[in-house]
């Protein structure tokens, strides 16, 4: 019987045939299944997101911005989560992985997008004054999890979940009405699209437990404050939101 090392190695040579060590994005350069198959040139054009960014729901502003700030969007909304980060900004190379990793089930680049949340979360998500209880990825609707045949924001989670040695609970949100997508609707649309569409269990009991909502993209907050919202009826003390890539 072959030793264990031999075995991983047949299956990295077999993996090969399959996703050749090129970059799958540019086809140019070479790239590593550790790196989810990005190559370095594709991955140095990603954009992290820095200050200045609203303090509550982490939109990026240009221009020079020293003091800590609220957006007037926040203002205007009641909001579940005490602050919602994306590590990067959707555009270019994030974008085009996204679509492909949700869409085509392109699974491989899966490792690319948990380092990107990763870098940015864990030093924030470690110096917090109280330890972090769970994660909760942003669930799906039966329907579209078969379509899909996995939940993204699940993946990511579970990737999360292992850096911080935290549970991943799956089971405490469910999504229960199959809402159109977000995509083409407007801030208030979308805030009324997922009004109703998230349930938790009744018997659910939360009290003072802090939790971590990750989902691969934040755009006007609506879906993400929809899961907090339901987490704080349940009683959690605090409610934060990770994502990978911040649509603006």
């Amino acid at each position: 019987m072959p030793d264990l090392n031999t075995a991983a190695r047949w299956t990295e040579t077999l993996l090969g045939f399959i996703y050749p060590p090129i970059c799958q994005l540019c086809g140019n350069e070479r790239a590593t299944k550790a790196g989810g198959y990005v190559g370095i040139n594709c991955w140095q054009s990603v954009k992290f997101i820095r200050p200045p960014f609203c303090q509550r729901c982490g939109l990026p502003f240009e221009g020079a911005i020293s003091n800590e700030f609220e957006c007037n969007n926040c203002r205007d909304q009641e909001l579940a989560f005490t602050y919602a980060r994306a590590a990067v900004e959707a555009k270019g190379v994030v974008r085009d992985v996204i679509h492909r990793f949700k869409y085509q089930q392109a699974l491989w680049f899966l490792p690319f997008l948990a380092d990107l949340l990763q870098r940015e979360a864990l030093p924030v998500l470690k110096a917090a004054d109280h330890r972090w209880d769970a994660i909760v990825p942003v669930p799906l609707h039966g329907q579209k999890k078969r379509e899909r045949e996995f939940n993204q924001a699940e993946l990511l989670g579970a990737e999360l979940a292992q850096a911080l040695q935290r549970p991943l609970r799956t089971d405490w949100v469910k999504r229960t009405l199959p809402t159109p997508t977000q995509t083409t609707l407007s801030r208030t649309e979308r805030a009324e699209n997922v009004r109703r569409a998230f349930t938790r269990p009744s018997e659910l009991t939360l009290d003072g437990q802090h939790l971590i909502v990750v989902d691969d993209v934040f755009t006007t907050g609506a879906t993400a404050n929809a899961v907090a919202r339901e987490l704080r009826r349940a009683g959690a003390a605090s409610v934060v939101v990770w994502a990978v890539a911040r649509g603006v």
